[in-house]
């Protein structure tokens, strides 16, 4: 089963780093976030890769030739320098034709998620598409006030009550009848496969993290350094 990464993003809101590495390649622990995602996916037995590169993609393909695990199978793909996700999604059509469902993500979330669970959920209910979804937690305390302000509670960063998109996801060939020249994957064709009962939501309650800035850099590596890194399923040695 192929995996597919988006991997060629800008990653402006961490242009400390992006300015002259891609996002993807940005480190936690000293190593690519990249190589922690396919760790994820590897080490679930899912460990043939097609990645999406755009901006920077040739730092991408260096470095993770380096990086890679010698089981690995990984096709570097072209996708443009500005394509948009869905787009870039489309142009990798011939990469995954014929391995059907195939998953796909972001270059820059990592979760415990359970793959092998997800996949088997996508597998059990038909549909084209699976969407993983999650409750991060809010960046901000949240302050309960009751009568005449007077304070009656404070929550320190609770989780959100509603889901987001975890970017996990799990497709059939059917999403290419959504993509289109141009597409962001998040909005047109998504709408279109809830519209159309062909999307499906895993729900996943455990870790998940987005590297989006530099202040979620710094808490990643953190975690890392403090032995708590809760998406890390594979042993001390890097197995």
């Amino acid at each position: 089963m192929k995996t597919v990464i988006l991997c060629g993003g800008r990653g402006t809101r961490l242009r400390e780093f992006t300015a002259a590495i891609p996002k993807v390649l940005v480190e936690v622990g000293g190593k690519p976030i990249l190589w922690h995602i396919m760790k994820s996916y590897a080490v679930h037995g899912f460990s043939d890769f097609v990645l999406a590169l755009g901006y920077k993609g040739q730092q991408v393909e260096e470095r993770m030739r380096d990086e890679s695990d010698q089981s690995w199978s990984v096709t570097y793909a072209d996708t443009g320098l500005d394509t948009n996700t869905g787009e870039r999604l489309g142009r990798l059509r011939s990469h995954v034709e014929g391995t059907e469902p195939f998953f796909a993500t972001y270059g820059d979330g990592v979760s415990d998620i359970d793959l092998a669970s997800l996949r088997d959920f996508h597998c059990g209910h038909g549909r084209a598409a699976t969407i993983t979804v999650v409750r991060p937690e809010l960046q901000f305390g949240l302050v309960e006030v009751g009568d005449e302000n007077v304070v009656s509670s404070f929550q320190e960063k609770p989780q959100l009550d509603g889901w987001i998109n975890g970017g996990f996801f799990v497709f059939d060939q059917r999403v290419y009848d959504y993509l289109s020249v141009g597409s962001v994957l998040e909005r047109g064709p998504l709408e279109a496969l809830a519209r159309d009962s062909q999307l499906m939501a895993y729900r996943h309650e455990g870790f998940w993290a987005c590297m989006d800035t530099y202040k979620d850099n710094e808490r990643l590596n953190a975690a890392w350094a403090e032995g708590d890194a809760p998406w890390r399923s594979w042993g001390e040695d890097g197995d």
